[in-house]
């Protein structure tokens, strides 16, 4: 019970946010996953999970498709849809055609284009993720959160646990270095929003 408690309090505070300045977004959570969800994705994978993961997506499996994005603007993947854009880009791997060479990952992260134990989380509707790590290079962590491109190699460092990118995106929404814009797409960088408005 003492480690589910760290990502049962984040939704907590999660979803107070979410009714002061986004209550659209509650109405498209997902109910938690189940054991059989895990399996499934596991077996998809041949990966354990890390626990922190689960205990957060056992409140809630993400969002519905569609809706407006949890994270940057991003949709927050349910597992069913984490598998489906894994497929996705697991076929490309077995297809061979990544070129391995333009790959520009931060330390800690394995220079490949695309590794099978890379899992997308999030969703931005034109091929970009945020994906959980579970084979870092040597210095990584298992779980690390990297960003990725489908159009360029650079594979950025962003969280070094799944744990820790939950609790820095619960951190921005209390501190209001994140917001929600309709016009944006949903939870947005306060900064960046600004800066596309200047534009």
């Amino acid at each position: 019970m003492f480690l589910f408690h760290p990502m049962k309090t984040a939704w907590k505070r999660i979803k107070k946010w979410m009714q002061t300045n986004a209550p659209v977004l509650l109405e498209n959570l997902n109910p938690g996953a189940t054991k059989a969800d895990f399996a499934v994705l596991e077996t998809a994978i041949d990966k354990r999970l890390p626990l922190a993961f689960k205990n957060f997506y056992k409140i809630h499996n993400g969002q519905r498709e569609g809706s407006n994005g949890l994270v940057d603007a991003e949709e927050l993947l349910s597992t069913g849809r984490m598998l489906g854009e894994w497929r996705t880009w697991k076929e490309l791997l077995d297809e061979d055609i990544f070129d391995d060479g333009r790959a520009e990952p931060d330390p800690g992260v394995k220079k490949v284009w695309f590794n099978r134990y890379w899992i997308p989380v999030t969703y931005d509707g034109a091929g970009n993720h945020y994906c959980m790590d579970l084979d870092p290079a040597p210095g990584g962590r298992v779980s690390q959160i990297i960003r990725m491109d489908h159009e360029i190699g650079r594979r950025e460092l962003v969280a070094p646990t799944f744990k820790a990118w939950v609790k820095n995106y619960v951190k921005k929404l209390q501190t209001g270095e994140y917001i929600y814009s309709e016009k944006w797409g949903g939870v947005v960088d306060k900064k960046q929003v600004e800066s596309w408005e200047q534009e």
